[in-house]
């Protein structure tokens, strides 16, 4: 009877083991423009809506994801051992609250750093949704050597990436999404024809709209990463404006400007631009602005930190060491000076006392002391 029941309990042991556990919903991303599809477009920025399931959301948690965008390679996972700039490369952007929106950061409900989430809290249940900016179909970021490379998505996969956020690593957390590139149809809607009295053929401006249009289309601008350093003088070049128009160079939507240019008989533009104190190392816009054709191509480009004066301030002492130095020379001057003449001192009573002959009274102040 014992053995049966032995045997009894172990088939229910056994039987409840091979029950299978409920699995729980893996981390997930859907991103979408704002037409609706997941296509990004090549040459523009694009606006994407990015929606997360299945995450862990821990309530009071320190940090949270980051959301970025950029391309993964090998086991490019932080939790892995992956590291940026080698494993993962992503577009660069400040991790201020009001970036530049290429990088996005949502927070753990009530966790100590949600007051710098721009991305919204993660849910109990997982799920959380943000916007962010995708720059194009080519970004330059900085590799583990601190060089800036240029990452072509036409040539590599790239996508949204989901890591833990602030040196947090979180297995469950890490995703990558990989996204398709086509251009983007961001033409007006056709206008009602009864409101157009006069036809295309009719006008004989069109052909000179339709020209200034195709040249505006054509105009580029293009900065010089080299000189794009927090705290120095950003050089940048221009082509494809109407000869002789006036050009405005703007950074970020008006953080600076320089301008008006004129442009060449070529229609090419160079200029220099003042970075701004205050100026964070990450991506930037530089936007240039055509007067006459309406040309207005943008230029996303990253702005490095001055590395120079970063270590200058890290190996230069303190102004107040070398006042400090010679405030403690001049007391120990003082203490030899004075240790010193209590010395000479000394020596002189001694003398006035050894040079007195045997047996005779002791006077002054020898006398005073007996």
């Amino acid at each position: 009877m014992r053995t049966r029941a032995l045997l009894t309990l172990a088939a229910v042991a056994a039987s409840t083991l091979l029950v299978p556990l409920p699995a729980q919903a893996a981390a997930r991303v859907t991103v979408a423009n704002d037409q609706g599809s997941t296509a990004i477009d090549p040459e523009y920025a694009t606006r994407i809506s990015v929606r997360g399931a299945g995450f862990q959301s821990i309530k009071g948690g320190h940090g949270g994801v980051y959301v970025f965008f950029g391309t993964v390679s090998g086991t490019w996972r932080p939790s892995k051992g992956g590291q940026v700039g080698a494993d993962y490369r992503y577009v660069p952007d400040s991790e201020a609250k009001n970036n530049q929106g290429f990088q996005r950061f949502v927070a753990f409900p009530g966790s100590d750093t949600a007051g710098a989430a721009n991305g919204g809290t993660i849910a109990a249940d997982g799920t959380w949704s943000t916007s962010m900016t995708v720059p194009g179909a080519t970004f330059r970021t900085v590799d583990r050597a601190g060089k800036v490379v240029t990452v072509d998505c036409r040539k590599v996969t790239c996508g949204v990436i989901t890591i833990g956020a602030h040196g947090v690593k979180n297995a469950r957390n890490e995703t990558f999404t990989p996204v398709s590139f086509s251009s983007l149809d961001r033409q007006a809607p056709p206008t009602d024809a009864a409101a157009e009295p006069q036809t295309a053929a009719d006008d004989p401006s069109t052909d000179d709209k339709a020209s200034t249009r195709a040249k505006a289309a054509d105009a580029a601008a293009a900065v010089d990463t080299s000189t794009a350093v927090v705290g120095r003088v950003l050089s940048f070049t221009g082509s494809g404006f109407t000869p002789g128009e006036q050009v405005v160079a703007t950074l970020d939507d008006g953080r600076a400007a320089v301008g008006p240019l004129a442009a060449g008989a070529s229609g090419e533009i160079a200029g220099v631009l003042q970075l701004p104190a205050g100026t964070t190392a990450g991506t930037h816009v530089l936007r240039l602005t055509g007067a006459a054709s309406g040309a207005a191509p943008t230029v996303n480009f990253p702005i490095a930190a001055d590395t120079a004066a970063i270590a200058d301030e890290a190996d230069g002492l303190p102004t107040w060491v070398p006042f400090a130095f010679v405030a403690v020379a001049t007391l120990a001057l003082l203490s030899a000076v004075s240790f010193a003449a209590m010395r000479v001192r000394s020596l002189r009573r001694r003398h006035r006392t050894t040079d007195r002959p045997h047996g005779t009274a002791p006077t002054g102040e020898a006398a005073h002391a007996l």
